[in-house]
């Protein structure tokens, strides 16, 4: 199956978010997460990413960078790699970390920026740990309000702009327009195919310029290239637990469970079902 597209051009910003596989945590302490923003720094030097927002949450997290070089997939492999190298020695385990690859939306600067950095510092508010975005230490919330140490994997200061020239307004402006984002709707639910986030000139000039021609058929490419494979899936597992994950959580289709498990796909319908029942 061919992998799925990913737009990648200098100057470009995304929002990034990876997922522990089985929705397992990728974070189990502090220490986990000063490693990864380790990583990250160590990331954002080597490919030249300019991170603008971040929040690290106990089983995945959320990135805004951007990218004056071509290189997302590269930097992200790197990335993801050397944690999860990190992460299996430290607490002694092998395999995947996370859940498939990370999903990537495109996003229009000028219009979108803010609100998608927004959105991803308040994901602690929104999952009851704090009620005050200021108060999650792992996020870049903090470090833009009022944290005047410079950081090598963070540069605050376009968001910033945004709101004043004067730091001390444009930081009281930032958090005023953050706090204002509690119990709004997630931004990306507007993404047109699921993963360009932008007005409609702005879509139009990326699908131009990267000859897409249907936005909703990358989408469904990327959500079928992201999961596990089968082999995956059922390493360690009895043979049920497999099928029921296979095809309630990963949305394999009867006949290729069917195959790959050598069962008649009623037969994995009826144990797919069954699982889902008792759940």
């Amino acid at each position: 199956m061919a992998r799925p597209l990913r737009i990648q051009y200098e100057g470009a910003f995304y929002h990034i978010t990876a997922r522990g596989n089985e929705k397992k945590d990728i974070f189990t302490n502090d220490a986990d997460r000063n490693k990864f923003i380790e990583i990250l720094e160590s990331v954002a030097e080597k490919y030249r990413w300019i991170v603008h927002a971040y929040c690290l949450m106990s089983n995945h997290y959320h990135l805004v960078v951007e990218t004056p070089l071509k290189n997302l997939s590269a930097g992200m492999r790197q990335l993801n790699g050397v944690y999860t190298q990190s992460f299996n020695k430290k607490h002694g385990r092998i395999g995947h970390l996370f859940q498939g690859r990370f999903k990537a939306y495109l996003i229009e600067k000028e219009n979108y920026l803010l609100e998608a950095c927004r959105y991803i510092v308040l994901n602690p508010v929104r999952a009851g740990i704090v009620h005050d975005p200021l108060e999650w230490e792992y996020s870049s919330c903090r470090k833009t309000f009022g944290d005047r140490k410079r950081y090598i994997y963070l540069y605050p200061d376009l968001i910033l702009s945004f709101f004043s020239n004067s730091l001390a307004d444009a930081q009281k402006g930032y958090i005023k327009y953050v706090k204002e984002g509690i119990g709004k709707e997630s931004p990306f639910n507007e993404a047109h195919g699921g993963f360009i986030l932008g007005g409609e000139k702005f879509v139009k000039s990326v699908m131009e310029k990267n000859k897409i021609i249907d936005c909703e058929e990358i989408a469904k490419r990327e959500k079928y290239v992201s999961r596990l494979n089968l082999r995956d899936i059922f390493a360690g597992k009895e043979r049920d637990e497999g099928i029921a994950i296979a095809i309630n959580r990963w949305r394999y289709s009867l006949e290729d469970v069917g195959k790959f498990v050598r069962l008649h796909y009623s037969c994995v319908s009826r144990i797919a079902k069954k699982a889902k029942n008792n759940t």
